[in-house]
């Protein structure tokens, strides 16, 4: 199960596209507000379709983590639990609950049609021509082809678990069978199994995502047709022998898919099809991160309630299209540094670190979620070079972001700095601003409350504050874009910026 799959839809059937999700604007007034400033204005209100409402199903995902509340009634703003500046700033993840980004999921044969005609958006916002998305390693005639990685066989086996049983239940076979990536690496295990309860992993699910993903972004549009044919396409025979019970077209299928991926490995057209591009679609971006969780923290998910056992504080995550937008907003780009002070598991640093291509930092207090923060980050580098992706280095750091000297050093050179301070007390908020002292000129801050109070001005008595080096805007995000609610809400992007302090400083000379 993965940490970007959808909440669990009763009835649901294992293979399914997901619809497109329908979105329209009531513009009341201006989009954005500057805080601080004169022109102050309200963001625009975003209202979801009815159907968009509803949340699907994608691969099984595992359980994950909710936001910092103090669960009284209501997951109200104002019940969220405090962060005090010592051990109370600790974080407790509450019984996991699965996580989406927000679409919804069709049965119908018109949706696996429809799937094809959806425009195909890249996943940052303008092109970035310095990024690179080829590792040279992974296609290298002498690439390594035996480094490490988590088969799907790890953690969905017969042998390994009373969680899952024969996908085909007349077999006599072996139920292994092996899936090749773009790259020259060695193909990964899979076995033909399926899961006894509906949250747990689904082997076959993922390999149908995995070869629909490759047809869309690794192949030539000229030779898409082969893959993605509705009723000669991998996607269509996979279904067809599951319908049947038919394991033999299942392998079949797959041995052709196999087949056809070597052959244009081999002729240089998958990497020529990602020199020609400078940025990764989103669905991408998912699939690999949720490929990662499903294999490091998933089994583990269980370790994360274990901390100050007896309380009722909770933490939650942005969810990936969200930090896709916060990506654009803030136009991060492969030559920059981002830093995530309270990264957890640390999904953020590396989907910075996959889709914008950048140098990436995380910070986190907590061990448990350190620890499988490790774990992540490991299989995040050799899923890259399985996927034959060139990414940013990445970088998880253990303690106080407050104390932490190299994260004290990074923030010198950051570009782009995430905070969800959504449960932070205002005294941690003031150290924070007092970290934010030693950033460069420029660098932008996004945080989930804003730093500097509404209506802020310079006068002669604040003067010294921090607040004044900021320019800060308010956003609105969609709903489905954070852990704790599936509705939208505001987030800020700051800016340091002492323009306006040095302007002051010169009218009271």
């Amino acid at each position: 199960m993965g940490f970007f799959d959808h909440l669990q839809k009763k009835g649901s059937s294992a293979i399914k596209p997901q619809g497109a999700q329908i979105r329209r604007e009531v513009v009341r007034t201006p989009s954005a507000q500057v805080i601080g400033g004169k022109d102050a204005r309200r963001p625009l209100t975003h209202k979801k379709s009815l159907n968009a409402s509803k949340l699907g199903q994608q691969n099984g995902a595992s359980p994950a983590r909710t936001l910092a509340v103090r669960q009284q009634g209501s997951l109200s703003p104002d019940s969220r639990s405090s962060r005090s500046r010592n051990s109370s700033r600790r974080r407790t993840p509450a019984t996991p609950q699965r996580l989406s980004s927000s679409s919804e999921d069709s049965d119908s044969d018109d949706s696996l049609i429809n799937s094809r005609k959806r425009i195909r958006t890249s996943a940052s916002g303008e092109p970035d021509l310095k990024r690179h998305l080829p590792d040279k390693r992974a296609f290298a005639d002498k690439e390594d082809a035996s480094f490490p990685f988590i088969h799907a066989s790890d953690i969905a086996s017969l042998n390994k678990s009373s969680k899952f049983v024969k996908a085909f239940r007349d077999s006599t076979r072996s139920t292994a069978i092996f899936l090749q990536y773009p790259s020259r690496s060695k193909p990964e295990r899979y076995e033909l199994v399926v899961p006894k309860e509906s949250d747990e992993f689904k082997a076959l699910d993922e390999i149908t995502q995995v070869v629909d993903l490759v047809a869309k972004h690794y192949v030539p549009e000229s030779l898409q047709d082969a893959f993605l044919d509705e009723e000669k396409g991998f996607q269509r025979r996979f279904k067809r022998a599951i319908s049947r019970q038919s394991e033999e077209e299942f392998r079949e299928a797959l041995e052709d898919y196999n087949k056809q991926i070597k052959r244009l490995r081999e002729d240089g057209t998958v990497v020529k099809i990602l020199e020609s591009r400078h940025s990764l679609a989103l669905p991408l971006v998912e699939r690999v991160l949720n490929q990662i969780y499903a294999r490091t923290v998933s089994p583990r998910v269980g370790s994360l309630r274990h901390y100050e056992n007896g309380t009722d504080n909770v933490y939650g995550e942005l969810l990936p299209r969200f930090i896709s937008q916060i990506f654009k907003d803030t136009k991060l780009k492969s030559e920059h540094v981002f830093v995530d002070l309270g990264s957890g598991v640390g999904n953020v640093v590396l989907q910075a670190a996959l889709e914008i291509g950048c140098e990436s930092w995380g910070c986190e207090m907590m061990e448990g979620p350190c620890d499988l923060a490790e774990l992540q980050d490991k299989e995040f580098k050799a899923r890259a070079r399985l996927w034959g992706l060139a990414v940013g280095s990445t970088h998880i750091e253990r303690g106080d972001f407050l104390k932490n000297e190299k994260i004290g050093k990074v923030l010198q050179r950051a570009d782009v700095v995430l905070v969800n301070n959504q449960a932070f007390t205002p005294q941690l908020n003031n150290e924070l601003m007092n970290l934010f002292l030693d950033l460069r000129e420029g660098c932008q801050i996004v945080s989930l409350k804003s730093f500097v109070p509404q209506g802020h001005k310079i006068t002669s008595r604040n003067f010294n504050s921090p607040v004044n080096l900021l320019e800060v805007e308010m956003k609105h995000y969609w709903s489905d874009s954070v852990s704790w609610t599936d509705v939208g809400g505001t987030y800020f992007v700051a800016r340091k910026d002492s323009s306006k302090l040095r302007a002051f400083a010169e009218r009271m000379r």
